[in-house]
Formats: C-alpha cells, structure tokens, sequence
C-alpha cells in the first residue's frame, strides 16, 4: 500500500487581498500570534506521517524558503545571548526527517495549474494539498483525518463543510450520495446560489490520485487563462470514486481579513504565553 507521503502547497498567489501587507511580504507568512500560516499548514501534513513539503511558488515568496532553511546568523546570535529556548524554538520550526522541495510557478495559472507543477515530484504516489490561507483548528489535525480516510477507502478525498446557500459562489460545490464520507457524484466551481447542487464546498483539504495530474494536462483554461482544479476533480469523477469528508474541525478563512481576525483572537486566547491576559483583555473591552 503506497502510502500518502507528499503535500503539495500552493504559494505563489499574489495575496492582494492584503495589500499592502502583502506587497512585499507572501501572505502565507503573515503571522497568527507568532506562527506564519505557512508553518501551521506544514506542521499539519507533518502530523499526517507527511514527510515531502512540495512548495510551488512564485515571485516574492523567498521568505517561504527562508523560513523554513538554516538561519545561521540568527541562531549563533541567539546562542551568544544564550537564549537556549528561543533558538530550540528557531531550530525546531521543522523536523530534521521533512525534505522541503520548491518548484517555481512562472505564471499564476490557477490552483489546477499550481498542483499539475508538483507532477514531477509527486510522480504515480497519492498526495496532499493544503492551502495555507485555510486555517483548520481540528484534533486530530485534518490532514490526519482525511490520510486515515484515505487508507480506508483507497480513493480521492476532498474536505468539505457545509456553507450558507448565498456563499456558494465562493467555492467549489459537490453533491454526493449523503453518505459519510460520500461519494460525490458532481462538482461545481463557484455556482450562483440558485444553482448550487448542494451548500457542501469544497475547502482547502485534499487527498489526491496522481491520475489527477492526466486530467489536469487537459483542462481547457477558464476566466483569466485559469486552470481549476475543480475541473480536474470533475473529470477524474468520471474514472475513479471520489469522497467528500466532513472534517472535524473549526476553519478560518485567512484569505480574508474578518477570517483573519477571528483566527488571531481565537489562537491568541489559547496561546500559552499570553491566552490568560488576552482573554482578560478582551473581557475588559
């Protein structure tokens, strides 16, 4: 049984959403107390028995590598002041067993696009992607969730949750047979209201089969010379079982700035430095 090894990461968007945060700085670094997004999303494949970090960035995203490479002047700073606990912290962002692997995105063509660039590395293994802007709070930690889901069933697994009705035009929407997991049997990029098959959307959760990759090759470009991954998903339901898994979990949307805020004051409460003072803080308001 070929197990799930590798997590593909799509970076290289733009983030314009947080201009100008974002300008010069990926948005996948902006911090939730003191982590970057990007590192809650790979602590989480790492979770998962998930040991190849497949990155696909793009301009402006050095900062991605850099977080997660050597920082050999900060570390012998910090072991000059002595500071044995902060340069554990810098030391153990990752664990020494995880290979990081970056491919560059010369256009940003999509999610499609962005996935189909980790075929090379990825090759005929099932893999994961996590979108870091998707910050999920779940015990087990949902990349965990769907990998086991995955190992039962031997198919592709997408992460949904239930949306009101007016957001389905946000998201990829599937209709399923209303099992748990169920099967989808149709799936929607950002239909109007109206028309959604259901309000179950798809989130930045996946477990995938590399035959995934064959369809994605042959997507015809959308709006804005896109390629979806919605649209491979579509085409790979016409070949091979696809599941749609409510995971447990609570998820933040820090794609957007209320999602973000909630995410900072929600982490920031549980903190275990400063979640006692902050929460008191906050009550004090």
């Amino acid at each position: 049984m070929t197990r799930v090894r590798k997590c593909v990461f799509p970076v290289a968007g733009m983030g314009s959403r947080f201009l100008p945060a974002t300008k010069a700085s990926p948005k996948e670094m902006m911090p939730i107390v003191d982590k970057p997004l990007i590192q809650y999303a790979v602590e989480e494949a790492v979770a998962a028995g998930i040991t190849d970090m497949i990155f696909i960035t793009g301009r402006n995203k050095r900062a991605i590598e850099d977080h997660f490479d050597m920082a050999y002047g900060v570390e012998a700073e910090l072991a000059a002041r002595g500071k044995k606990e902060l340069l554990e912290l810098v030391r153990g962002i990752i664990p020494k067993h995880i290979n990081c692997i970056y491919i560059r995105q010369a256009e940003a063509l999509g999610l499609g696009h962005a996935v189909l660039c980790a075929e090379p590395v990825v090759n005929r293994e099932p893999f994961a992607v996590i979108l870091a802007d998707d910050l999920i709070d779940g015990e087990p930690p949902v990349a965990r969730q769907m990998v086991e889901v995955y190992e039962q069933y031997r198919c592709s697994v997408l992460g949904v949750e239930e949306v009101p009705r007016e957001h389905t035009r946000q998201y990829g929407i599937v209709k399923t047979d209303g099992g748990e997991p169920g099967v989808v049997s149709a799936i929607v990029e950002k239909p109007q209201p109206e028309n959604a098959p259901s309000t179950l959307a798809v989130v930045g959760r996946y477990i995938l089969k590399p035959r995934i990759f064959h369809h994605l090759a042959k997507v015809q470009a959308g709006a804005g010379g896109e390629i979806q991954l919605t649209d491979g998903i579509a085409a790979l339901l016409e070949e091979e079982k696809v599941l749609a898994y409510r995971f447990k979990g609570k998820r933040y949307d820090c794609g957007s700035k209320l999602g973000y805020l909630q995410a900072m004051v929600e982490y920031g409460k549980k903190h275990p430095e400063t979640g006692a003072a902050f929460t008191a803080y906050l009550k004090s308001l």
